[in-house]
């Protein structure tokens, strides 16, 4: 009977896993995957290059709730990118205050997730259990991990309107208040 059960969870994990669409393909708008994630669609970004002194790689990853985030374009807008996952212990404790500052920032400052070496269904479940739906897309090996040359999360990015990084936080924020004082100091937005 548990071989049974287990054998279930592996397929049901493949089959949910396989729903997301080839790294290199454009997702499709709607799709069973995007109806069924607790996550916001990915915002549309201009399509303007990201410039500046200091750029993330060239990466663009899919959204489980719809959508895309290509970190080679301008989010047009101030950004927060929160890179977590679900085998991360102080994620546990920081996701619930990146959607409680997502919240409070809604147009001003655009708060995304990057879900780094996890399986999709563990991601959504944890999001679930935290209460977190903000945007987040979906890098299931860890290749802006790997590029970056990090191996442990949370790492925070606070990116300007023109994609440019204007501060890393390395290692859990722990409240809103930081926060908002991040966002402050280094995007010059006050909330």
């Amino acid at each position: 009977m548990r071989r049974a059960a287990a054998v279930a969870a592996l397929v049901l994990t493949a089959v949910l896993s396989g729903c997301t669409a080839d790294e290199g393909s454009a997702a499709p708008s709607t799709t069973t995957a995007s109806a069924a994630s607790v996550l916001q669609a990915c915002p549309d970004q201009p399509d303007t290059d990201a410039t500046g002194a200091d750029l993330l790689p060239d990466l663009s990853f899919d959204c489980p709730g719809g959508g895309s985030l290509d970190l080679g374009r301008a989010p047009g807008e101030p950004m927060v990118l929160n890179l977590w996952g679900s085998w991360c212990t102080p994620c546990r404790e920081e996701l619930p205050l990146m959607q409680q500052f997502a919240d409070a920032a809604a147009g001003q400052v655009r708060v995304m997730g990057l879900i780094s070496k996890d399986g999709r269904p563990q991601a959504e479940s944890f999001a679930s259990d935290a209460g977190v739906t903000f945007p987040s897309a979906f890098d299931a090996d860890g290749e802006l991990m790997t590029e970056l040359g990090i191996n442990a999360l949370p790492y925070t990015y606070f990116l300007d309107a023109d994609g440019a990084v204007a501060y890393t936080q390395v290692g859990p924020i722990t409240s809103v208040d930081e926060l908002r004082a991040l966002a402050g100091e280094h995007l010059g937005v006050q909330l």
